[in-house]
């Protein structure tokens, strides 16, 4: 994160009605912000997962889906996914299948650092491996998809609070995660169009 990068700042209905600096966005009653989630998938439906690292604001040293992240102000959260899978896994993809458009989320954490996104939900396939960058990502490891969403959906899997809630709308997707349906970008928030 560059110390002037900033977050687009959203009304109830996704639209944009300001920014902020991302680094100071996050706090006991952050503002509800425009985010994407994106799940990176290898040919056989095995989802890359990712441990956030330990130094970061929210939620450091936990287990996550693939990759999450913030679209610049102007940026369409396709482009951000893109953007936050070269960066922090050292990815290079040639495009993201939008999900499910319109999640949103609020957790709070254990010190009342509040995180409040409308965040849609991206499917990603890859072939080559992942190279984390250490200033987010603190590890990685790929798990077959049923596996996965099973241990989720029964709780005996930790994992972050939006992956928590993401995971029964993907759940309902099917099966076989290289097979969901694409959703219709214009069901995206304004903002992240």
């Amino acid at each position: 994160m560059t110390p002037d990068e900033h977050v687009v700042l959203l009304d109830d209905e996704g639209n944009a009605i300001g920014t902020a600096p991302k680094a100071a966005v996050h706090g006991l009653d952050t503002p509800l912000h425009l985010a994407f989630s994106s799940y990176v998938f290898d040919g056989d439906g095995r989802v890359l997962l990712t441990r956030r690292a330990s130094h970061k604001l929210t939620w450091p040293d936990v287990w996550t889906n693939s990759c999450c992240g913030h679209p610049l102000p102007g940026e369409p959260a396709h482009d951000a996914v893109l953007r936050r899978l070269a960066y922090e896994l050292g990815l290079t993809v040639a495009g993201a299948d939008l999900l499910l458009p319109r999640f949103s989320y609020r957790a709070v954490m254990d010190n009342g650092v509040v995180e409040r996104e409308l965040c849609p939900v991206y499917r990603v396939v890859v072939s080559g491996a992942a190279a984390p960058n250490p200033d987010e990502v603190g590890e990685t490891r790929w798990m077959p998809w049923q596996e996965f969403a099973g241990g989720v959906l029964d709780d005996r899997l930790p994992i972050s609070p939006w992956c928590r809630e993401q995971v029964p709308y993907l759940d309902k997707l099917g099966a076989d995660p290289l097979a969901w349906p694409v959703a219709d970008p214009a069901d995206l928030p304004p903002a992240a169009r």
